[in-house]
C-alpha cells in the first residue's frame, strides 16, 4: 500500500521535531544556510574558471534544478487527488524535492566531473601504492583491505554529498531529506551490479561510502527501505536535474561565443532529420521563425530559447509525472530501474532529450577550449595530493600527535596540516576515536582510511579558484 506518512517521517539524528512542516522548514534553513552549498557559486557547470557572471555555475545550475522538481512535485500532487496520505503532506513532499534538487551537487569537486577522473587516478595510483608501503597487512585482513581501497578509488560527487551532510557539515537534517538525495543505492566499497541484476541502474554508480555506511542503515531502517532500493521523492529530483541540462548548455555555449544563434538552430534541425523526431523539430522551427520575425537580431535567441525552453519543460513535466504515477508503486518503494525521463524509448519526449544531449557531446563538450580546462584541472587537483602525501605517509602515531597540535619530525606535514579546515580534522578524529584499537592491523588500515578521506574531503571541497591559487602557492613553496 503506497502511503507517504511511512516514507515523510520526523526522524533525525538529534532532536526530532513534533510537527511535519516544522521539520521541514528545519531542513530548508539548513541547508540554505549551509557553507557547501554557498561554495557551489564558484564550482564549474561546464565551463572551467568562468569569469562571465552570466555563465552557469554549480549553484545557478542547482537553483534551475531546484524550481524544475518544484513544478514536477506540484504536478504530481494536482494528479494524484489528495491520495497516499499526501494530503497532510504536500509541503513536505513539494519542499523535500526542491531542497533535494538544491543540494544534488553539493559533493561536486572543482572544476567538474573530469575532476572525479582525477581523484580516482591518483588513488588508483599512488594512493594504492603509499598504502602498500606504510602498512603491511595478513592474509585475514587482506579482503579488507582491498574493501577499503575500492571505496578511496571509487569517489563520486553524490557519495561526497551524503558524506558532506552527516559528517562534514553536520546538518542534522531529517533522515526523509537526506534519503532522497541518495541518488544511488550502492556502496563505493560495494562490487558493480551484474548484468541481470534488477536493481542495476540504480546500483551504477556509488551512492555513499564505507564511512557513512552505519547513518545509511539507521535511515533505510527509519523509512523501511530495502537495500539497493531509492527513495521515492529521488526520482523527482534526477528528472529535474536531467530536463535543466538540456537548454543549459547551448545558452552558456552561446553566451561563451562558441555557438551563434543560428548556429543552435541549425544543429538542432540536423540532429533531428538524422534521427527522424518531428516534435522537437516543429517547435524549434515555430519558435524560430516567430523570433526572427518580431525581435531585433541581439535579442532573436534570447526569443527563441525562452520560449523554447518554457513549452519544451512544461511537456517534460507532464511526461515525467505520469511515469511517476504510471509506476508509482515501484516508484514509492524504490524499486523503479530507470530515470524518469529514460523510461519510454520509443517517446517523442526521449527523442527530443537525446538530440539536444548529442548536440551537447558533438559541439560543447567536446569543445578544445573547454577540454584545454579540464586538463588544467587535471593537473591542479593531481599536484594538490601530491603535495598533500607526505601527511599519508605518516604512521598513525605520529599522525595522531599532529592532530593533538604536538610536533613531529616532519617539518612539511607540520606546516601541511594547518592548511586543513578544522571541520574536516573534527570528522576525522570523531571516525578515529571509534575505531578498535585492539586489531592493531585493522586499527591502521582503518586510521589511514580515514585519513585519506580527510585529505579528499578538503581537496574536492575547494572551489575551482581556491584550488588553482593553492597550488600556485604550494608549488612556490614545496
Amino acid at each position: 500500500m503506497i502511503d507517504y506518512k511511512k516514507k515523510i517521517k520526523l526522524d533525525r539524528e538529534f532532536y526530532a521535531f513534533d510537527k511535519i512542516d516544522m521539520s521541514v522548514e528545519s531542513d530548508r534553513g539548513r541547508i540554505l544556510s549551509a557553507p557547501s552549498l554557498r561554495r557551489l557559486q564558484k564550482k564549474t557547470q561546464v565551463f572551467p574558471l568562468e569569469l562571465n557572471a552570466a555563465v552557469r555555475s554549480r549553484l545557478t545550475h542547482s537553483l534551475e534544478v531546484s524550481q524544475t522538481a518544484r513544478f514536477i512535485a506540484k504536478t504530481i500532487l494536482s494528479k494524484c487527488n489528495k491520495e497516499f496520505g499526501l494530503e497532510e503532506l504536500e509541503n513536505a513532499f513539494v519542499s523535500i524535492a526542491e531542497m533535494t534538487s538544491l543540494l544534488h551537487d553539493i559533493g561536486n569537486p572543482p572544476f567538474g566531473h573530469f575532476a572525479e577522473v582525477a581523484i580516482n587516478n591518483w588513488m588508483s595510483t599512488k594512493g594504492v601504492e603509499l598504502l602498500n608501503e606504510l602498512v603491511s597487512v595478513s592474509e585475514s585482513n587482506l579482503e579488507f583491505k582491498e574493501m577499503l581501497l575500492k571505496d578511496l578509488c571509487s569517489f563520486d560527487g553524490n557519495a561526497q554529498g551524503i558524506r558532506i551532510v552527516t559528517k562534514l557539515q553536520r546538518l542534522n537534517l531529517s533522515y526523509s531529506q537526506i534519503a532522497s538525495i541518495i541518488k544511488y543505492t550502492r556502496g563505493a566499497f560495494e562490487e558493480k551490479p551484474k548484468k541481470d541484476d534488477s536493481l542495476g541502474y540504480l546500483k551504477k554508480k556509488p551512492g555513499f561510502y564505507y564511512s557513512e555506511r552505519e547513518i545509511i542503515e539507521k535511515i533505510k531502517d527509519s523509512l523501511d527501505m530495502k537495500d539497493g532500493h531509492r527513495f521515492p521523492i529521488t526520482y523527482i529530483m534526477e528528472a529535474a536535474d536531467d530536463i535543466s541540462y538540456l537548454n543549459a548548455d547551448m545558452e552558456d555555449a552561446v553566451d561563451k561565443k562558441i555557438l551563434k544563434f543560428e548556429d543552435v538552430y541549425t544543429l538542432i534541425k540536423q540532429e533531428c532529420e538524422t534521427m527522424g523526431e518531428t516534435y522537437l523539430l516543429e517547435l524549434v522551427e515555430k519558435f524560430y521563425n516567430k523570433a526572427k520575425q518580431n525581435e531585433q537580431e541581439p535579442y532573436q535567441f534570447n526569443l527563441f530559447l525562452t520560449l523554447t525552453r518554457a513549452k519544451l519543460t512544461h511537456a517534460l513535466v507532464e511526461h515525467v509525472s505520469k511515469i511517476y504515477l504510471d509506476n508509482h508503486k515501484e516508484i514509492f518503494e524504490g524499486s523503479f530501474n530507470s530515470a524518469l525521463l529514460e523510461y519510454d524509448k520509443e517517446s517523442k519526449y526521449t527523442k527530443a532529450v537525446k538530440v539536444l544531449q548529442n548536440i551537447s557531446i558533438k559541439y560543447i563538450y567536446n569543445y578544445k577550449d573547454i577540454q584545454t580546462l579540464e586538463l588544467k584541472g587535471h593537473k591542479i587537483l593531481s599536484s594538490l595530493f601530491e603535495k598533500y602525501t607526505p601527511l599519508l605517509k605518516l604512521h598513525c602515531s605520529e599522525f595522531e600527535k599532529l592532530v593533538k597540535a604536538e610536533k613531529i619530525s616532519c617539518f612539511l606535514s607540520q606546516r601541511l596540516i594547518r592548511r586543513l579546515s578544522s571541520k574536516h580534522i573534527v570528522a576525522y578524529k570523531d571516525a578515529v576515536e571509534g575505531l578498535n584499537k585492539e586489531d592493531k592491523e585493522r586499527f591502521e588500515l582503518e586510521e589511514w582510511y580515514y585519513r585519506v578521506r580527510l585529505l579528499i574531503d578538503y581537496i574536492s571541497g575547494m572551489t575551482d579558484d581556491f584550488a588553482l591559487n593553492e597550488y600556485k602557492t604550494l608549488e612556490a613553496l614545496i
